[in-house]
């Protein structure tokens, strides 16, 4: 898996970056969600250079002109919940895909902090042959794509598979190359060396799902 990282370079991503993770100004959630997605923009954007291209021939009120243009067809996988946001993003640029959704959650058998990730629901198109973007602002573990990636199984194998990710750490990332086909490639804004004893990133920026969308009732 090849790994891209904003981050490593200097670009207007990192002010979003900062602030998705400064504590005061992610008490605002409208503005929360929209750093996310306008960090799922600019990775889409980074995205699309890896796609196939070929020549259209347009026309202009005074002529023709031949353009490069996309002709895979973009099957965009989001995360429920924390994905919404990032999910928009990337549909904001890859605007004629299809959609799938679909849930992975923590769930804690012993009350502890052991946990083993569950998915629960799915709704998705054939994925045959097609390009799949994987949309999930926090790659800490690596489970809930690797859940993800068998549960969609059944969908058809895609030709490629990008992951986008907003903050992602290095042992959640070691894991996914050893589960994910080798020429895959993630596109994150940036990696965090820590998890903490319950698997969060550290220094991370906290729950993307609560801070997005209000906190839940644990079950």
């Amino acid at each position: 898996m090849q790994v891209h990282e904003l981050s490593q370079n200097n670009s207007i991503a990192n002010k979003f970056i900062s602030q998705l993770r400064d504590v005061h100004v992610q008490k605002d959630r409208m503005r929360f969600r929209r750093n996310i997605e306008r960090l799922g923009e600019i990775m889409s954007y980074e995205l699309s250079q890896e796609l196939n291209y070929n020549k259209q021939a347009i026309e202009t009120p005074l002529g023709t002109s031949e353009i490069a243009q996309p002709d895979n067809e973009v099957v965009i996988c989001s995360i429920l919940r924390a994905g919404l946001p990032l999910h928009q993003g990337i549909l904001n640029y890859f605007d004629d895909a299809e959609n799938s959704f679909i849930s992975a959650y923590r769930h804690h058998p012993n009350n502890d902090e052991n946990f083993e990730v569950l998915v629960e629901y799915m709704a998705s198109p054939s994925l045959e042959g097609k390009t799949l973007i994987l949309a999930d602002p926090m790659l800490a573990t690596g489970k809930s794509f690797a859940n993800v990636l068998k549960a969609i199984a059944p969908m058809g194998k895609p030709a490629k598979i990008h992951l986008v990710s907003v903050i992602g750490s290095s042992e959640g990332i070691e894991f996914l190359k050893s589960e994910f086909p080798e020429n895959s490639k993630l596109w994150i804004a940036t990696i965090d060396n820590e998890l903490d004893k319950n698997g969060y990133i550290v220094p991370g920026l906290g729950d993307a799902g609560d801070l997005c969308y209000g906190q839940k009732l644990q079950h």
